[in-house]
């Protein structure tokens, strides 16, 4: 980006208002072009490229609301980052604008401090646009219709600071997709604190959200010293709450004003403190039927599922499997000497062919089990363990020493074939060697080494293909063409 200054576009039909605006900004070195209406704002959009947007939601030739509209409906380089002003506790209205695209609002009479907030993360906004696209974290690749559609709204989302809902099951990766929405966004330099609604006591939530010095219902404390609650080790960063349903009433409310008034609560270590967070939440299931339930506060609930997105199973990125297999025995295997351990095709059609109640969390662990438990460097089908659920029948014969076997996948008793022939092989053989058992032929073999080798620097460089291409001796379009050639893009 380059060093001009940068200049924002000031809506708002009220002369008072605008100085304010201008005067804070002038301060914080940007320039502000004021308009007075919807007409002359859309105007001065097509003359002269802003570096963000501060729209007041009544205007005298219509709402703020459509000049949001057309502000996202601008093309990619023209985009821009886009605020709103409210009136003092209008929050549907706040809320509207951040479904249509808006970063986040501002309520009348303007808190100067807050207003200096929004700008600075305006321009980090604006500063997106002209930075490298980031690469997905690795369990977020993949070629799945699913994972490529969540991939294309977490990039919508990060351009945002709107609450998002997330809906999955359980290791479906609700907290990884959090971190990623978190580290794509301008608040990535910042904390990322996460709540486990359901592990924390009842009695104990509001000192560990709010800090020691709450107002208990009895409005006593223990005296055991102040404590720094988790939304302060948050401020300015991303705070998740995980199965946020399991919030405790009392505290649903509180947190309906912390998010109204973007401060602590009074009665907290550190009351009416300003507060600075992005809030993204999850649930196993739709929030919706909790509120439904009268277990979940429905203001609350419409201030948190602005943008509801779904995580997909599993099952339903099945497609993903090897490559997200390749990753977790790469990042399984990193303390252990040799290659990298591989699945035979038997061993993948059975992973293929299950449905993983327990999704990521799951395959992770019946690897981490089957790494354990074979023999080679290769998993084979009766490596694989699914614990209630067996695997498909495999019909492939078992050769070598006995190892654990999954029940129902194959004879407990092992079957050992020429037990002087195999010790052999084992005395010629070396790491790294073509062995006919676990390659079907010479290409399959060479290529599973050139997949080996591609993923290691993708891994070693956090995905960065410019970077990993550089770190194999080779050009950025020819890492590319291998990437296509294995199945490995994913763009």
């Amino acid at each position: 980006m380059t060093d001009r200054q940068p200049i924002a576009l000031v809506v708002d039909d009220e002369p008072d208002i605008c100085d304010l605006i201008s005067m804070t900004l002038q301060r914080m070195h940007v320039r502000a072009d004021v308009a007075m209406s919807v007409a002359e704002a859309r105007r001065r959009l097509l003359e002269k490229q802003y570096d963000f947007c501060l729209t007041d939601m009544r205007l005298p030739d219509g709402d703020g609301l459509a000049l949001v509209e057309t502000i996202q409906n601008l093309p990619a380089d023209q985009s821009l980052p886009v605020a709103v002003i409210t009136a003092h506790g209008n929050m549907d209205t706040a809320i509207a604008a951040l479904k249509l695209g808006a970063f986040d609002f501002v309520s009348k009479p303007v808190n100067l401090a807050r207003l200096r907030t929004l700008v600075q993360m305006a321009l980090r906004l604006g500063e997106d646009r002209f930075l490298q696209k980031q690469e997905f974290p690795p369990l977020l690749q993949g070629q799945s219709p699913a994972v490529q559609a969540l991939r294309h709204t977490i990039e919508k989302v990060t351009r945002s600071n709107a609450p998002v809902h997330l809906v999955g099951e359980a290791g479906a990766g609700k907290e990884l997709t959090a971190r990623c929405i978190h580290q794509l966004g301008p608040r990535a330099d910042k904390p990322f604190t996460t709540v486990h609604c359901a592990d924390i006591p009842a009695e104990q939530f509001a000192q560990v959200l709010f800090g020691k010095g709450n107002d208990s219902s009895d409005g006593r404390s223990d005296g055991t010293g102040d404590t720094e609650g988790l939304l302060t080790q948050a401020n300015g960063g991303t705070v998740f709450f995980d199965e946020i349903a399991r919030l405790p009433k009392e505290i649903q409310g509180k947190l309906v004003q912390v998010i109204e008034e973007k401060r602590l609560p009074a009665g907290a270590r550190e009351g009416h403190t300003p507060l600075d967070v992005r809030i993204i939440s999850s649930t196993r299931t739709l929030l919706s039927g909790f509120t439904r339930d009268g277990h979940f506060r429905s203001d609350l609930y419409f201030r948190l599922n602005v943008i509801e997105l779904a995580v997909p199973a599993l099952r339903d990125r099945a497609e993903d499997i090897p490559l997200l297999s390749r990753f977790l025995l790469r990042r399984l295997n990193e303390s252990q000497s040799g290659g990298t351990p591989r699945v035979s095709q038997e061993a993948m059609q059975s992973l293929l062919s299950y449905s993983f109640p327990g999704n990521l969390r799951e395959l992770e662990n019946i690897l981490q089990r089957a790494l354990t438990l074979c023999e080679s460097s290769t998993i084979r089908p009766q490596d694989l363990d699914f614990g209630s659920a067996p695997p498909v029948p495999v019909t492939t014969t078992i050769t070598g020493s006995p190892r654990a076997v999954s029940a129902g996948a194959v004879s407990s008793e092992p079957h050992v074939a020429n037990p002087s022939a195999d010790q052999s092989v084992d005395h010629h053989t070396y790491p790294g060697q073509f062995s006919a058992g676990d390659h079907e032929t010479l290409d399959d073999f060479l290529e599973t080494i050139e997949r080996d080798a591609i993923e290691l620097a993708l891994s070693q460089t956090r995905w960065n293909k410019t970077a990993a291409a550089a770190k194999l001796g080779i050009s950025f379009r020819s890492l590319r063409y291998r990437l296509k050639k294995l199945g490995l893009e994913n763009e």
